[in-house]
């Protein structure tokens, strides 16, 4: 952290964090020291007091380096000029302005995030909703929940998550879809570990097409085929409706819709055999799974990315609800569907009307009775009366030059939308182009026209709702930095100038208690004039002061007032009373006809590409990758593969590899993690032209979306993938910034008190010391420059040494397996370099035994690759509990257990062989 930035509190501050959708509680507290410890709440009830390794590493991303602090405005020439927040603001508010009254209000937009808290989103809404009438304000939650969001519609009548995480430890089984809940979602998946531990009876099943983390606490995985989700779940209904499973009472008394749905999924996948065949997995293991189904009473079926980023997401969805509806597992302790959501407040953003088909209060857009409801609460003049543009065509229309004005808030469109190279053409030729954004240099913001400088975690102060449905408090504890200021206060500012009224809130509490106030408004019985029903009610929050709002605990909505004593409570789950949001109070069937994804493979592009998470990074790295510990895990964007793939398309493990596809193209390192099946690839989406020369994997998405959902298919995009030739390889560690355009591949890594760099190039370096030292600005002659060169073998190493003190070094080669960075590295933490040191440089490994750790496994505690496989050696250890026990490796939010089984099992096999 750095000094200039001012804690508001040395004790210790209750907030949540900003990152998945799980919302743990956290601690964030000033040492001594200056730097901020961060800690999980142990009375959260989200975690308990556990977090993941990004959870644990807040306190590593909120230095200002990077940050944008000031108001910034591009001139004529291209270059940002930082301005008055007066003169930014009247830049904002009169272009949008004027692009409305010469073109209408639908000639604007609004691009928010799931980064946003609660009350930021509520403002942005009731700006572009209620105020300059359109609808053209979506989220990149589109990207994520939006197919989750219209399953609980089309069967609940209203966008309604049905569990609480205390269900996931009352199951007898946890069905996981689509989701690598070990790495996603760490603290859900140990609240299952924990539960299964407690109770070995109880049944995990996996339902992925990769073999991922999660699986290794498996009992069975289905390793389907992508996207034939709905075979598999309209088969299990198929299969409980005809096997004694369906319960008659329930689905008479409060469903709709059974016949035809139950008909589509007989139709096609009544024969388990044909199911399995489709869905490539073995039949007598298809079978087991619908019997273990049929025959446990309290299921979850839990699913994520992997079912809602389809074309098919929705359907995907309402196959899933359909097998709770038919078996009656809905509305009970231990049982239901369960959407897992991605971002740390998709669920807020879902109660404000975040998306561009709804309205605030779980209210609908093209509901005539809604609309009035919301601009009579809000007084507003001009309230949107049809659904705007869903990302993927907000950005197409931006490019056909029918949007004019965009404003990005809290979100890196040009790395995270699928056929991002629309995105960068859009943006390069809107007439005005506004970002509200903590950090300066993302490629989004290389667009913007003008830069408004937001605050980040640890300084802004509002609400965020997560996975159940329980609202927490985000509370500051640092001082904003340079002129930041609370998103919704830019928003409100631009709207007061813009002529409009109803922005002049005292506070984030006064927000919060409009944003509670219409959750209540003219919701109640439908018999009234006026009025409609909806599950989701903060009634029981409204009327809080600033002093208890600040004090508010986590609490699930919907939330109602004790009669009594007129304290709020909070529901941990619906459907209890076995009605839903329906205007017959039934929750439907949804019939959901099977179809592929929108493209398949060809010859010309015969492999599958998947994208996903890493372990430590999130989204596009522009907080995570400040932090050297969560770098040191996955340090550069690769292509996961099948090694029969990979021999067949002429490419090697550790070698560079070109993925392409009909949209883009981009290049990443070969592994293989055997969890990869024939004819599929899989590659993170974390990287950007910030950390990576050619590594936007999102360039290469298909932009097919779910007709009803508008959610892209992320997880289906026909490529091909060649060897990326290059002539040799090498990196660098440097405690200084550089510049690499030249070089034909690199790749940036966050080290503890320097960068590392991953290159590649194809230029032939006819004198390697003079080049080095060129690039790496050595041009001293009498500086201390160590090198050694073998010409014939392609090999040069040089390190400069400033006051006994490694300050640069680079390491070259022809072929792409070079020494050990982790040895590397702990060079850079010592103050003055040993002659052993010296000699291990140029020899190109450690003198001392032990030195090198190996590539981080445990990133909580920093225990290495090598370190682990040592100890497993020498002192016999044979089960992670021993590891742990051994190096704490494994001991905290326990995602690197899975990484420690297998090395347990590969150690011990090469001791055998």
């Amino acid at each position: 952290m750095n000094l200039s930035q001012a804690p508001l509190s040395t004790v210790g501050t209750k907030t949540t964090c900003p990152y998945c959708g799980v919302g743990c509680g956290v601690r964030a507290a000033m040492q001594p020291d200056g730097v901020i410890a961060v800690t999980g709440d142990e009375l959260h009830p989200a975690n308990k007091g556990r977090l993941c390794v990004k959870g644990s590493a807040l306190g590593e991303t909120v230095d200002l380096n990077g940050r944008l602090l000031y108001p910034k405005v591009r001139d004529a020439d291209g270059a940002l000029q930082r301005v008055s927040w007066d003169a930014a603001l009247d830049k904002v508010a009169g272009g949008l302005r004027s692009i409305i009254d010469r073109h209408g209000a639908d000639s604007v937009a609004l691009y928010v995030s799931g980064q946003l808290l609660t009350e930021d989103y509520y403002i942005a809404n009731k700006l572009m909703k209620g105020y300059v009438g359109s609808a053209n304000i979506d989220t990149n939650s589109r990207l994520c929940m939006s197919s989750a969001v219209a399953g609980h519609k089309r069967a609940f009548g209203e966008d309604l998550v049905p569990i609480c995480y205390e269900d996931l430890e009352l199951a007898d089984m946890v069905v996981l879809v689509g989701s690598n809940t070990a790495w996603c979602h760490p603290i859900l998946f140990q609240r299952i570990a924990k539960a299964k531990e407690i109770r070995p009876e109880m049944k995990l099943i996996v339902i992925d097409p990769r073999r991922t983390a999660t699986c290794e606490l498996a009992d069975m995985h289905l390793p389907v085929k992508a996207g034939t989700d709905v075979w598999l779940f309209n088969g299990l209904m198929s299969f409980l409706a005809h096997r004694g499973a369906r319960d008659n009472a329930f689905v008479d008394a409060h469903t709709s819709g059974l016949g035809e749905a139950l008909a589509i999924a007989d139709a096609d996948c009544a024969d388990p055999n044909e199911v399995a065949r489709i869905c490539k997995v073995d039949v007598n293991d298809l079978l087991a799974f619908y019997q273990m189904f049929a025959d446990t009473e309290k299921v979850i079926t839990a699913f994520s990315m992997g079912v809602n980023q389809s074309s098919a997401g929705t359907d995907k969805v309402n196959s899933i609800i359909n097998a709770h509806l038919i078996s009656g597992r809905i509305g009970k302790p231990g049982m239901g569907p369960f959407s897992i959501t991605g971002q740390p407040n998709a669920m807020g953003g879902r109660e404000v009307g975040g998306l561009a088909n709804m309205l605030a209060a779980h209210m609908d857009l093209d509901n005539a009775l809604h609309r009035d409801t919301v601009q009579t609460f809000w007084g507003s003049p001009h309230m949107a009366d049809k659904p705007g543009l869903k990302a993927v065509d907000l950005f197409n229309a931006i490019e056909a030059g029918r949007i004019k004005a965009v404003w990005i808030m809290a979100t890196n469109p040009m790395v995270s939308m699928p056929d991002a190279n629309v995105v960068q053409r859009a943006l390069s030729k809107c007439e005005l182009v506004v970002a509200s954004d903590i950090i300066e240099g993302t490629d989004t913001n290389a667009f913007a026209h003008v830069l408004l400088p937001a605050l980040g975690w640890g300084e802004k102060d509002g609400t965020v709702t997560n996975s159940e449905r329980r609202i927490s408090r985000q509370r500051a504890f640092l001082t904003p930095p340079g002129e930041a200021r609370p998103d919704w206060k830019i928003i409100c500012d631009v709207a007061i100038r813009m002529g409009y009224r109803g922005f002049d809130f005292a506070g984030v509490h006064a927000i919060f208690d409009e944003h509670a106030r219409l959750s209540s408004y003219r919701n109640g019985p439908p018999q009234i004039a006026g009025n409609s029903m909806r599950v989701f009610n903060l009634d029981g929050l409204i009327g809080m002061s600033k002093q208890q709002f600040d004090q508010l605990q986590p609490i699930q909505w919907p939330v109602t007032r004790d009669k009594q004593n007129g304290d709020a409570v909070g529901t941990a789950r619906l459907f209890g009373n076995q009605r839903y949001s329906h205007a017959d109070g039934k929750a439907r069937f949804v019939a959901t006809p099977p179809r592929g994804p929108a493209h398949l493979p060809d010859e010309e592009f015969p492999l599958t590409l998947n994208t996903g998470r890493v372990r430590d990074q999130w989204h596009t790295m522009t907080r995570t990758g400040k932090s050297a510990r969560l770098a040191d895990h996955v340090p550069e964007s690769f292509v996961d593969m099948h090694p029969q793939d990979a021999l067949r398309y002429g490419v090697r493990e550790g070698g560079l590899a070109r993925i392409s596809s009909r949209w883009g193209a981009m290049v990443a390192r070969v592994q293989h993690s055997g969890g990869i099946a024939r004819g599929s690839v899989f590659v993170p989406i974390h990287w950007s032209n910030q950390t990576a020369s050619d590594a936007r994997v999102g360039a290469l998405v298909n932009p097919v979306v779910d007709p009803i959902s508008g959610e892209p298919e992320f997880k289906h995009t026909p490529v091909n993938i060649e060897e990326f030739g290059v002539s040799w390889h090498g990196f660098i560690l440097s405690r200084k910034a550089l510049a690499l355009d030249e070089i034909t591949h690199w790749t940036r890594i966050q080290g503890r008190d320097f960068a590392r760099y991953e290159l590649a190039g194809r230029n032939t370096i006819a004198d390697h010391g003079a080049w080095a030292r060129a690039l790496l600005g050595v041009l001293d002659i009498d500086a201390d420059w160590l090198e050694y060169e073998d010409r014939t073998a392609g090999v040069y190493r040089a390190v400069h040494v400033d006051n006994d003190r490694i300050d640069m070094c680079i390491f070259l080669s022809k072929r792409p397996d070079l020494p050990s960075r982790a040895w590397l590295a702990s060079l850079f933490d010592k103050e003055q370099l040993e002659e052993a040191d010296r000699v291990g440089l140029l020899i190109g490994q450690p003198i001392e035994k032990g030195a090198d750790t190996g590539p981080t496994v445990c990133s909580c505690f920093g225990v290495g690759r090598n370190t682990i496989c040592n100890a497993v050696r020498e002192q016999g250890l044979k089960t992670v509990a021993e590891v742990t026990a051994c190096l704490k490796a494994g001991g905290n939010c326990g995602s690197c257990v899975p990484e420690i089984k297998k090395l347990l099992v590969e150690t011990r096999a090469a001791e055998t062989a």
